[in-house]
């Protein structure tokens, strides 16, 4: 995919890419090292440090992940994010995929301070600095997941499962053989996907029951779009039979051998009548037809169109309302960490 192809289709991991390689020119530019970074020049340029992040600034959980320790570093998470972005910028939207790499980001460091707290607080560890995308892009890589598990396709396609699985096991099980590596970051980044990624499968799923509701109604109303229902009257033939339908007997009037000469002139002009009148009988016919159509009617209804369902919008704001939550969520934590600090420095003093 080409550089305008990627901008058309996913702008803002057009400009994650374009950011994170901008701020290493500008690191370089300025005389830090391209491969071997200085603490100094890290912390100058916005690394998470949990003496600095917990106390004065909580910048550094957003600023951290556009900053990379060295070129591998940078080309490795630009890979990721190249990779990753491409297919999840359009499932998820560009506002909301570039919510889910911050948050995403913001978790990782947050798990990152906590740990390395803990392990402060334990005895067992001292204060480091950590910085990269590497957090926002597992979060991405764990929303990705979830999208396959739950079948969310993207222009008909539906991701593959087992390839993210073995992508995503690769990087944490890299991060856990290899020293130096934020893998605390990594995990907090992916738990962050995953709850996100769930709000929008939820939503995702409801939209989609509702559209193929919606789909199924109207395939319906097209089959059944005009309908007739027949209503037959009485049917009793007694009513319409001649009061004449039983055979005359001629034999008891005019004889078994011989018939009135009147009778059958009149049988005669009977017949000239039939023969020069055909209109005559059609009107008859027409007027016998039009007595069964008043009897036998036939109602026409048209069905009406129903108004398609539409989404609730609890649904569609499902998404940003659970980012909110964990955005309150992680300013109570960060503030629960800030509180420990100050007091364990307060108790030194």
């Amino acid at each position: 995919m080409t550089i305008q192809q990627l901008l058309k289709t996913a702008p803002v991991t057009t400009l994650l890419l374009a950011s994170f390689i901008g701020l290493f020119i500008m690191q370089i530019l300025t005389g830090v090292d391209a491969n071997n970074p200085s603490t100094e020049a890290l912390l100058k340029w916005g690394a998470n440090a949990l003496p600095f992040t917990m106390n004065d600034d909580p910048w550094r959980l957003v600023s951290s992940a556009f900053l990379h320790i060295g070129l591998m570093h940078l080309l490795f998470n630009g890979f990721a994010m190249y990779f990753f972005g491409q297919i999840a910028e359009p499932m998820f939207g560009s506002a909301k995929f570039l919510a889910l790499f911050l948050l995403a980001a913001v978790g990782g460091n947050l798990l990152n301070s906590y740990v390395t707290w803990q392990s402060i607080l334990d005895g067992t560890g001292q204060p480091g600095l950590s910085a990269g995308a590497s957090g926002g892009i597992m979060g991405i890589g764990a929303a990705l997941l979830i999208a396959a598990l739950f079948k969310i396709s993207i222009n008909g396609m539906i991701l593959n499962l087992k390839s993210l699985i073995f992508i995503m096991g690769i990087n944490l099980i890299y991060g856990f053989a290899v020293p130096g590596i934020d893998n605390a970051g990594h995990i907090g980044g992916a738990i962050t996907g995953l709850v996100i990624a769930l709000a929008f499968a939820i939503s995702y799923r409801q939209r989609l029951a509702i559209d193929i509701q919606n789909a199924a109604t109207q395939q319906a109303q097209r089959v059944h779009a005009y309908q007739t229902t027949y209503h037959y009257g009485n049917q009793d033939g007694n009513q319409y039979k001649s009061q004449y339908n039983d055979p005359l007997n001629h034999s008891d009037r005019y004889g078994s051998s011989s018939i009135d000469q009147d009778v059958i002139n009149q049988s005669a002009e009977l017949d000239n009548y039939d023969t020069a009148m055909p209109n005559v009988r059609g009107n008859v016919d027409n007027s016998t037809a039009t007595y069964s159509a008043s009897d036998n009617s036939a109602t026409h209804r048209i069905a009406e169109p129903k108004e398609p369902v539409k989404p609730s919008f609890i649904w569609q704001l499902l998404p940003w309302f659970t980012m909110l939550l964990i955005s309150i969520g992680f300013v109570w934590w960060w503030q629960d960490i800030h509180h420990q600090l100050l007091q364990v420095l307060k108790a030194i003093e």
